[in-house]
């Protein structure tokens, strides 16, 4: 059953900020990838108390909707059925393509699903698979020399630490990755804007809840994956054959992400090639690029 929401003359834009709670989702037992539900028709307060999305999921579930000024009595999809990604279930999966986090708590049978910000064009996320070295609460801002550049240009001048509180744009609690030299960490803000967007120097950013959330349930040393797939595919225990396509992260300022090139691994070429699919159906989505598992089960 898709689900929707009926706009009530209120922003987009405006609605994303208050979408901060992260989702509790059972783990499939039957052996696909497949969870969640779309939302039904509610009004815009409904939904922006109770569930999460990022701007740009909803921005790919709805095309031709401005985010800025959404026109009222319009009816938007709100994307909260996804694939899981086809990777170890095992501590944090950060999807970089489709903006979210994935953590799977220790006991099982669960998955909590929290929208991100990601490093910007020219300061990317990396994909890598490291660990949590560090748990940080109340942590202090050492910005770069490019990044104090970056705001120089811009008349701001930055010291060369900010301390703990309301002016730092870590927010209260970070987790610090094992990778590199330990400079990357998922960590929250002081912002009311940039989640679900590519907006960070490089870091994975949360809302101050679901940061808070995620530094209390995520031990030290747990595993984490940062991995950029655009296109995600499964089978489901009664054999229907689902996709689910994202934009794919822009390399330029020049590129258009509803046009670019995706790459087809081997593994999505022998499903395509499988005989399961409608591969119309597919294709049509490959162009759509909407963000939301769709069924392209040939019949």
């Amino acid at each position: 059953m898709k689900k929707w929401l009926t706009l009530l003359g209120a922003s987009l834009l405006g609605m994303s900020s208050h979408l901060t709670y992260a989702h509790e989702y059972l783990l499939p037992t039957d052996g696909s990838r497949i969870i969640g539900e779309n939302d039904d028709k509610r009004s815009l307060e409904t939904i922006a108390a109770q569930y999460q999305v990022g701007l740009l999921n909803m921005m790919e579930a709805n095309p031709g909707i401005d985010p800025l000024l959404p026109e009222a009595g319009k009816t938007l999809q709100i994307p909260l059925q996804m694939i899981l990604p086809d990777t170890v279930r095992k501590g944090i999966v950060i999807n970089l393509a489709e903006l979210r986090l994935y953590y799977y708590p220790k006991e099982g049978g669960t998955v909590d699903v929290y929208p991100i910000g990601i490093g910007q064009l020219g300061r990317e996320t990396p994909e890598m698979v490291t660990s949590v070295s560090q748990l940080i609460k109340d942590p202090t801002w050492t910005p770069t020399a490019n990044i104090r550049k970056n705001y120089a240009a811009k008349g701001i001048t930055l010291p060369a630490v900010v301390p703990a509180g309301p002016d730092n744009p870590m927010g209260a609690y970070a987790l610090r990755l094992a990778h590199s030299r330990g400079e990357y960490l998922i960590h929250g803000t002081n912002a009311d804007f940039g989640i679900g967007l590519r907006v960070s120097s490089g870091c994975i950013r949360l809302r101050p809840d679901d940061i808070e959330t995620l530094f209390n349930v995520v031990p030290k040393g747990s595993r984490v994956q940062v991995i950029n797939k655009p296109i995600k595919f499964t089978e489901t225990a009664d054999g229907k054959q689902f996709i689910e396509v994202h934009q794919p992260l822009s390399q330029n300022e020049d590129d258009d992400p509803q046009t670019m090139p995706l790459t087809f691994t081997k593994q999505f070429t022998a499903w395509y090639e499988s005989g399961k699919v409608d591969k119309a159906k597919v294709d049509a989505e490959i162009i759509r690029r909407s963000g939301i598992p769709v069924d392209v089960t040939a019949y």
